[in-house]
């Protein structure tokens, strides 16, 4: 019993994230060419064609949005509809509104999604449920209303 004690008396440590083996703290210094050989085919590629000026615009609010923030405060979110942007290191900790054709969802980047698009955190369509009941379809006459 007393073994148990200490276990849960001892400091607990967090795993250190890393990308592909990278530190986060020099994964936010290297520069984009670095990084570039870090990611994926797809996102090797995108850069590789050259970064375009509307996610450069963006990148610009959110770092705006997080300086004007209190320390220990989530930022406002930056409504965008680059739904093909890759996240970078640089927006870990900020919160992009992303457009999923009908209304913007809010997605706090976290350092898990680095190297993945800004579209695969907002769902575009709402999943159904099969075999509940409701209204609709002769199913309906066979569930009591109240």
């Amino acid at each position: 019993m007393a073994d148990g004690a200490e276990q849960g008396a001892r400091k607990r440590t967090f795993r250190k994230f890393s990308y592909r083996g990278v530190d986060l703290d020099k994964l936010v210094d290297m520069s984009n060419q670095d990084l570039m050989e870090l990611f994926r085919a797809r996102q090797r590629r995108k850069f590789s064609r050259g970064i375009k000026r509307a996610p450069i615009t963006l990148l610009k609010k959110l770092r705006k949005a997080k300086r004007e923030t209190a320390y220990g405060e989530k930022p406002e979110a930056v409504k965008t509809h680059l739904r093909n942007m890759v996240i970078v290191p640089e927006m870990i900790g900020s919160v992009v509104g992303v457009y999923s054709g009908k209304q913007f969802i809010n997605v706090e980047v976290k350092p898990d999604m680095i190297g993945h698009y800004l579209a695969e955190f907002s769902i575009t369509y709402k999943p159904i449920r099969h075999g509940r009941g409701g209204s609709g379809g002769a199913g309906a006459k066979f569930i009591p209303l109240k």
